[in-house]
């Protein structure tokens, strides 16, 4: 169920293409160690791209965060939601097209970057296009709203539900996608993770042969990856925790799992059968009448392979989630 690698990640895929909060960094600060795993993935010559639902910043903006952080970004290192949906829009309607925006200003420049033209709300159109943007007021939804129910063709950055704000997790675009679709009864073309436009989009602009999707949300990131059809790593940095992971259907699963970005600097042994349980790395875990057991010692990426292998097993053949009930996580 666990992808299997005699070598390091880093020297079997040529592009890591990196979620940014929960991976890189988490509300605002750099994860521990980040900087120092990516230059060591760097210097092996694997390719770098950061990517981002968050369609209300720049590539630019995103990249000095990012070197704050100490980590290494050039502004072409950044793919935002905001570009693969004015991609997605150029491909329909060609050049030139005037497309309603409504989001904020790294949607704008992802329109005019692709030569298309950001008009309001009222001016004539061939689409309209939505993102995250904190001031956009509520009379020009409204007028969106009727537009797009009236067949205006209608684009959506992303539809993450939330938004990590300073003050807390916030609303995200998606709330308002929500409530455009309810109102209208239409659905949008999605450019943000899930689907996959962004996950190509940065191919496409980054590079790479054999590209390697590494996030910590299961249900953007892991299932956006098996979307467009690429191999996923997911860290344990983020959001996604042990009763997230040992839950997590099979469209949501990853290729492969590690605490942090070190996972991309090493191997991965996948766990193989063990009777009625898994081994890896000196580590066993079975499930016993729906409870999860995990026994042996090693090191914190086996144990969790161990673990997400047998819990997975269990689920799909009874269709129920392991009891965690006095499970530890080594080191955590």
């Amino acid at each position: 169920m666990l992808g299997s690698s005699s070598q390091a990640l880093c020297e079997v895929y040529d592009l890591a293409m990196l979620d940014l909060d929960g991976v890189v960094y988490v509300g605002g600060e750099g994860v521990p160690g980040a900087a120092q795993h990516l230059a060591s993935v760097r210097e092996g010559g694997m390719r770098v791209a950061f990517i981002t639902n968050n369609a209300s910043r720049t590539p630019a903006r995103v990249a000095d965060h990012l070197r704050e952080l100490h980590v290494e970004a050039r502004t072409e290192d950044v793919v935002t939601s905001a570009q693969a949906a004015a991609r997605v829009l150029v491909e329909r309607f060609g050049s030139g097209g005037r497309v309603v925006r409504l989001g904020a200003d790294g949607l704008e420049d992802a329109l005019r970057e692709q030569g298309l033209e950001p008009v309001g709300v009222a001016d004539e159109a061939e689409a309209i296009v939505t993102g995250y943007g904190p001031e956009v007021v509520w009379g020009d939804i409204m007028r969106a709203a009727v537009r797009i129910r009236d067949g205006l063709p209608w684009v959506a950055s992303n539809t993450d539900m939330t938004f990590p704000a300073p003050f807390g997790l916030a609303p995200g675009h998606g709330v308002q996608v929500e409530m455009l679709r309810s109102f209208t009864g239409v659905d949008p073309e999605v450019a943000g993770k899930p689907a996959s436009p962004l996950l190509d989009e940065t191919v496409r602009r980054v590079g790479g042969r054999r590209p390697l999707m590494v996030g910590d949300r299961l249900d953007t990131d892991i299932e956006g990856a098996r979307n467009a059809g690429y191999d996923s790593l997911l860290v344990l940095t983020g959001v996604t925790g042990l009763p997230e992971l040992t839950g997590a259907p099979e469209r949501l699963r990853p290729t492969y799992v590690a605490p942090d970005l070190a996972g991309l600097l090493v191997a991965h042994e996948a766990p193989a059968r063990d009777g009625d349980g898994f081994v890896a790395g000196g580590w066993r875990a079975e499930v016993d009448r729906g409870r999860l057991c995990v026994g042996g010692g090693g090191d914190e990426s086996s144990w969790w392979r161990v673990v997400a292998s047998a819990a997975w097993a269990h689920l799909d053949a009874t269709g129920k989630s392991v009891d965690l009930d006095d499970v530890g996580v080594p080191g955590r």
